[in-house]
């Protein structure tokens, strides 16, 4: 079974469609919404995790609907060097993607858990935590 990250970019024309309850209903899909970003009426994107036998022919609908659909292309980074473990980042973390351990009080960062929010990349006084293209 097929299963990526995409990004989808919906404009004027489409923002408005239930495009993701067709996915789900009409090609069997499974999705994952990671992060979304929607301006009824104008546009919007969309990132998120899809599954499923008929992958391909989801994104072939989604694609003749006029969404633009790319893989995910970025990731944030923690660089091990310049983190302090102050533990700035694992506060605003939505996903417990960032966490401490114990005893040693040391950040631990598990990638497939993150979601790109990038709130602790803003939140991280020692910029240690990136986001790598």
């Amino acid at each position: 079974m097929t299963s990526r990250r995409i990004v989808l970019r919906f404009n004027a024309a489409n923002v408005d469609e239930p495009i993701i309850y067709r996915l789900a209903k009409d090609y069997d899909l499974v999705f994952n919404i990671l992060k979304a970003n929607v301006s009824p009426q104008l546009e919007g994107s969309l990132v998120m995790e899809l599954k499923g036998e008929r992958y391909q022919e989801g994104l072939a609908y989604l694609e003749a609907r006029g969404v633009s659909v790319q893989p995910l292309s970025q990731e944030v980074v923690r660089s091990g060097e310049r983190c302090t473990s102050c533990g700035a980042c694992t506060a605003v973390c939505p996903t417990g993607a960032l966490s401490l351990s114990r005893p040693a009080m040391q950040v631990e960062f598990d990638k497939d858990e993150c979601v790109l929010c990038q709130l602790c990349v803003a939140a991280c006084p020692v910029r240690a935590m990136e986001v790598h293209f």
